[in-house]
């Protein structure tokens, strides 16, 4: 019998009705461990402990909270080798990829600890005479976090640290796919000394988990990551307890490649924007937009490094593509090749390639129309399509046409055209020469459109959502 792992509420560890089991992509007959599966009352109480912490956390001052931030890191790094082989075992992304996101998350609560002593105010004269006003920032309160499956300690580690830094107390909900890296992460925040209540983790569903953490009114704020209907609909639901939310959802990423690309970097960036990571990225380069002088060459040389990728096991050593992540995704994603075919593009790849796991061959739509399904719909796999264009102006039109916004990325050897795209391209994030995928952990990361709402994570802009402001008048007399 695998041991049970459970919640942290409160400072202890408790366990809820329900459990789950986390199975392992790569084989699913590995049994990785035993999870608590809370509801509501489990987040009703943790709610509560963190609303009895929040204030004493927050009025200790910033020191102490850039002190745990700082231990945290430390304890991240001197533990990245277990963290990363859960994250590549529960996940499937390849170990080289899981231990750099370990790492990252290391990075991002120093990065955070620093942060702690940096929360800036304003002072401002009165148009009064002898009045002064102060305009302070104020922790939001207790906030609710709930995370994706794709970046299971990247992605928590980036609300988490903010939330802690500002002052204010956490509730957590991990995806219910990838619990054993949230629950190493709460162990070390635990082990770092965070005062009981501060720091809750709740596992369990979105359905009963999520659905309470949006309703308690206890709960001031929620930063969510995840899909568009989902993201809808807490937005919906937060409004009635008028919760301040923060969401990111979606994309459908464009990278344009024109005639004056160099070729090499060019294949390089599209190859790693789209299939890196399985193509399990919500900045993933799932719409190659290419002119037409360039089209041929760009097709056959991507289709023949594409199709040398190795897909294997995430442990394996020599794998350069891991398993998707369910047999849910893995079908999910063939349905997709399926209706590639149905509307008329010819697929090179994009088979399931059978044996224990959840593995599938990346996959090349040639020949897709901006209208497709294929080039407008969010696949979330090793999926892209090529569309091919005459010239700048209808590359940039053809990236703008999706209900997304998150990346855009061009290749191209001319500052012209890529001052133009930076400035034209409907997009929160905007690479030149580079993957659409992979970003810096100090700056902000968000999109417009159906792919963001609410203020803009990581960085110093992470500040915006997670305090709020207060203005002070004081008279002299």
């Amino acid at each position: 019998m695998s041991e049970l792992h459970l919640n942290l509420i409160a400072g202890q560890w408790v366990g809820a009705e329900d459990t789950s089991e986390n199975r392992n992509p790569s084989d699913p007959s590995d049994l990785i461990g035993v999870y608590a599966s809370g509801g509501a009352d489990d987040v009703a109480r943790a709610a509560a402990a963190a609303a009895a912490a929040q204030s004493p956390w927050f009025e200790g001052g910033p020191q102490p909270r850039a002190d745990l931030l700082d231990r945290i890191a430390s304890m991240i790094e001197a533990r990245a080798q277990e963290i990363g082989t859960m994250l590549a075992r529960e996940e499937g992304k390849i170990l080289p990829e899981a231990l750099a996101e370990t790492r990252r998350a290391a990075q991002i609560f120093r990065f955070y600890a620093g942060e702690a002593l940096r929360v800036a105010g304003e002072a401002l004269p009165s148009v009064r005479p002898q009045v002064d006003i102060e305009i302070l920032r104020a922790p939001l309160g207790v906030v609710g976090l709930i995370t994706p499956w794709n970046f299971p300690i990247a992605i928590p580690a980036w609300k988490i640290a903010p939330a802690l830094a500002y002052g204010n107390a956490v509730v957590f909900k991990p995806a219910d796919l990838t619990p054993g890296t949230a629950h190493l992460l709460a162990q070390i925040i635990h082990q770092a000394g965070c005062p009981a209540g501060v720091f809750n983790l709740v596992m369990g569903s979105g359905a009963r988990v999520g659905a309470a953490l949006v309703a308690d009114p206890q709960i001031s704020g929620i930063s969510f990551t995840g899909s568009v209907p989902t993201g809808r609909g807490i937005a919906r639901a937060a409004a009635e307890t008028m919760k301040k939310v923060q969401l990111e959802m979606g994309g459908k990423n464009p990278m344009v490649v024109l005639d004056d690309a160099d070729l090499p970097l060019a294949v390089a960036a599209c190859l790693n924007g789209a299939f890196f990571s399985t193509g399990q990225r919500c900045t993933a380069s799932s719409r190659l937009i290419v002119q037409a002088g360039i089209h041929d060459a760009f097709v056959a040389e991507l289709s023949r490094q594409m199709q040398a990728l190795r897909v294997g096991p995430a442990l394996a050593e020599g794998s350069q593509i891991g398993p998707v992540v369910s047999a849910a995704q893995l079908q999910g994603n063939l349905r997709y090749v399926a209706l590639a075919r149905d509307e008329g593009c010819t697929v090179i790849g994009g088979d399931a390639l059978g044996g224990t796991g959840y593995f599938q061959s990346p996959a090349l739509f040639l020949g897709a129309d901006p209208a497709m399904r294929v080039a407008q719909e969010e696949i979330f796999g090793p999926c892209a399509a090529v569309i091919k264009v005459d010239d700048f102006d209808q590359a940039l039109t053809v990236a703008n046409d999706s209900a997304f916004g998150l990346s855009a990325g061009i290749c191209t050897g001319s500052l012209r055209h890529a001052r133009a795209f930076k400035h034209g391209v409907k997009a929160g994030m905007v690479m030149v020469n580079l993957p659409t995928a992979g970003v810096d952990y100090h700056v902000p990361f968000g999109g417009t459109k159906g792919s963001s709402h609410g203020a803009r994570e990581q960085g110093r802009h992470a500040v915006e959502f997670y305090t709020t402001v207060k203005t002070s008048y004081s008279y002299a007399g």
